[in-house]
């Protein structure tokens, strides 16, 4: 898998799972509900200039990152985890699949919304390859409690990513109900994020009290 700082095209990050790594592992081995559902929205007002720039830059960004984000319970397949752990990378997977669906939706609804427009700096693009190489390394090579730990920190550090990418393009979204819902999927990525903290926590403490057991007297 690989795993993004920021999500971005082309350029692997450290806190996620992209499948563009783990698929060929895995070969030998193996709709969203609308959100604008309801009364008509109203007419969509046109962005312009840096808001237009800023929204469509941080949707390409977020829909990278939600899409890569739900495959990330592929890992299951090739690793072992304990089932607080699995359920809740699982719940990870759907939600971003939802807000990547959802962020398909208004592109295809609205044609000024683009999800290709992901620009990075040369050098951060190098950058993050070098960070995702290394951390692929570390998590196919981890097992048990290490493994689990480092996939937790991941999390972390993705979601809450996405949470603030979402509230960004929610700011500069000029229709009502598409920003309400970007500020949805702001607020599930952050609730995700306190969860995984939560238990990341839990597992620090079980792994170092662990540790203090087995130490010789």
């Amino acid at each position: 898998l690989q795993f993004c700082s920021h999500g971005a095209t082309g350029s692997q990050d450290v806190y996620f799972v992209n499948t563009k790594i783990i698929l060929p592992l895995l070969t030998a081995m193996l709709s969203v509900a609308c959100v604008l559902t309801g009364c008509q929205s109203p007419k969509a007002r046109s962005p312009s200039g840096s808001s237009a720039s800023t929204r469509n830059n941080c949707y390409s960004l977020l829909h990278q990152l939600l899409d890569e984000q739900k495959d990330v319970s592929i890992l299951r397949f090739i690793k072992p985890e304990h089932s607080d752990v699995k359920n809740l990378v699982k719940k990870i997977a759907a939600n971003s699949a939802v807000g990547a669906k959802l962020l398909e939706e208004f592109a295809k609804d609205d044609p000024s919304i683009r999800l290709d427009d992901i620009r990075l700096p040369p050098g951060e693009a190098a950058t993050r390859d070098a960070i995702a190489s290394t951390k692929q390394k570390e998590l196919l090579s981890q097992t048990g409690d290490e493994f689990e730990l480092t996939l937790l920190l991941t999390q972390t550090e993705a979601l809450s990513y996405a949470s603030h990418l979402a509230k960004v393009a929610g700011e500069n979204e000029p229709q009502p109900d598409r920003a309400r819902a970007l500020a949805g999927v702001s607020e599930d990525m952050r609730n995700l994020y306190h969860e995984v903290f939560v238990l990341l926590l839990s597992k620090t403490k079980s792994s170092a009290t662990n540790s203090i057991g087995t130490q010789p007297d």
